[in-house]
């Protein structure tokens, strides 16, 4: 007798989103402004669709997907859950100051107030996981049991975050 496991993989060129942020790192240090051209490359584990013989549509996680990073793509991505940062929404700007000293100034338009502590890309795999989760129970996902989402900032520089998933 043997057995197996099944899983689908999708990246395309489209999954990307190019945006700006900042970390802050121990101590004190908080790093510059800069950007960098992020790929998405997601992993969903899970059996198979009794109907249609499929773990997932690919055309369907691939929309998902899209709409996910297109939700950040051309934003600078501002975290909210961060001790040494304090970032206020007011009116039409976003103002970020770091350890009490005023830092930042930007259009609220060109913002991505994300839920997370710091704007690593391990943070970013973790919440984009956590936000196609959400989206695939929406819809009706069924025996899915694993999200893998890999963030790429540079080439041959990742992170990847596995979310075992309690259906």
């Amino acid at each position: 007798m043997t057995s197996g496991a099944f899983r689908v993989s999708v990246t395309k060129d489209y999954l990307v989103f190019a945006s700006a942020h900042f970390v802050t790192f121990a101590g004190h240090r908080c790093e510059g402004l800069h950007g960098h051209n992020y790929r998405a490359h997601v992993t969903v584990d899970g059996g198979l669709d009794e109907e249609s013989w499929l773990v997932f549509d690919f055309v369907e996680l691939k929309r998902i997907m899209r709409r996910l990073c297109d939700e950040i793509d051309h934003k600078v991505l501002l975290p909210l859950h961060n001790p040494k940062l304090d970032v206020k929404d007011v009116g039409d700007t976003v103002t970020v100051a770091y350890d009490g000293q005023p830092r930042y100034v930007f259009p609220r338009v060109d913002c991505a107030l994300l839920p997370i502590p710091n704007t690593t890309v391990e943070m970013l795999a973790q919440m984009l996981a956590e936000r196609l989760w959400s989206a695939l129970k929406a819809i009706g996902a069924r025996n899915l049991t694993a999200i893998e989402m890999e963030i790429e900032e540079n080439f041959g520089q990742s992170a990847t975050y596995r979310m075992t998933l309690e259906t």
